[in-house]
């Protein structure tokens, strides 16, 4: 780590979700020459969404790689470069691309520890802009974490703050493992208090955003932002949410979950990608395989996306996908229900 001056340590000041994942990558880069990034258009564009930015003017050429339009050959190289003691950060366009490289990345990065016997490792992380609300279509707005949280040796991150953000980049650079590294979309513009120095959030290990009584609600990135919002609205009707970040869905901290359910006997997930075999499902399966669900009162409830690619047209987008009042409607009816 570089020597800062005495008024710059735990001085904290505000960054948008995008300045603070640049800060992340940057500070990692400083204190580590084998960190690099490789992406398409990363380099003197600044990334699709301007997260690399000035990056390249800072580090040159040589550690900030614009590459082809390639996404396969890009995540082999990236695996390769893991193998041979690099810690590469990989840059897709949009999450959505992650298809093209899913042969290196299920196949090659997720396994090579376990089938060498923890002699070789792959430190990769995989940063993607997911997510629908830009009217990007259905090609360029899906959420499929839940495709690789199904996939032992990989980890699946889904920061939903600034300062998560970057303690979460800078703990997933550090990981001998390969880390897919989910962002937002319409969190890019967020801003948060994030502090100067360099900071890790243990990976697997969720927050409570708020604290409640009456009904836990579970979400990540755009959802635990959405559950906050409409725990609040629940407020002002007397109903106190629980709202629980996951910030991770693999590794999963269930503990959490449970220490919750057992106090509000309530369960909301609230999760983009589509309903069926989601991130939604697995945290019911876990509850009711666990001593919380001794504790319901009623049926754990699902909201999930629409089973449907996502619309262009803005208006059907937006049914597509969980939104604020989604939630508060989904509260009131659990409880209705409980309560009959």
């Amino acid at each position: 780590m570089l020597d800062k001056p005495k008024d710059m340590i735990n001085q904290v000041r505000e960054l948008t979700y995008a300045e603070a994942i640049r800060e992340a990558m940057g500070q990692a880069m400083e204190a580590d020459p084998t960190v690099f990034i490789l992406g398409e258009d990363i380099g003197t564009y600044g990334g699709a969404f301007g997260v690399t930015g000035d990056l390249i003017h800072r580090f040159g050429a040589e550690r900030v790689i614009d590459t082809p339009i390639a996404e396969l050959g890009i995540a082999g190289a990236a695996v390769g470069a893991a193998l041979t003691g690099m810690r590469p950060i990989l840059e897709l366009q949009f999450s959505d691309f992650v298809t093209l490289a899913a042969e290196q990345i299920v196949n090659q990065a997720a396994k090579i520890r376990f089938m060498f016997g923890g002699k070789a490792s792959v430190p990769l992380v995989v940063r993607m802009p997911s997510g629908s609300g830009t009217g990007a279509a259905a090609q360029h707005s899906q959420s499929l974490e839940a495709w690789f949280g199904h996939i032992p040796g990989l980890k699946v991150v889904q920061p939903s703050t600034p300062y998560d953000a970057k303690g979460l980049l800078l703990a997933a650079i550090d990981d001998p493992n390969p880390v897919l590294f989910f962002e937002h979309k319409l969190l890019y513009k967020m801003k948060g208090a994030v502090p100067i120095e360099p900071y890790r959030i243990t990976i697997g290990q969720a927050v409570v955003r708020r604290a409640g009584t009456d009904v836990t609600i579970v979400g990540t990135s755009i959802m635990a932002v959405r559950a906050l919002a409409a725990a609040e609205q629940l407020a002002a009707q007397g109903i106190e949410a629980e709202v629980i970040d996951l910030r991770s869905i693999r590794p999963m901290d269930t503990e959490t979950i449970f220490r919750s359910v057992r106090k509000t006997s309530r369960l909301i997930v609230v999760y983009e990608g589509v309903k069926t075999l989601g991130v939604g499902a697995e945290i019911s399966a876990a509850v009711a395989e666990s001593d919380a669900f001794d504790f319901l009162d009623a049926p754990i409830m699902r909201l999930g996306g629409q089973e449907v690619p996502l619309p262009y047209n803005p208006v059907l987008e937006k049914a597509a996908v969980p939104q604020e009042d989604d939630i508060v409607a989904a509260a009131l009816n659990l409880l209705r229900k409980d309560r009959r």
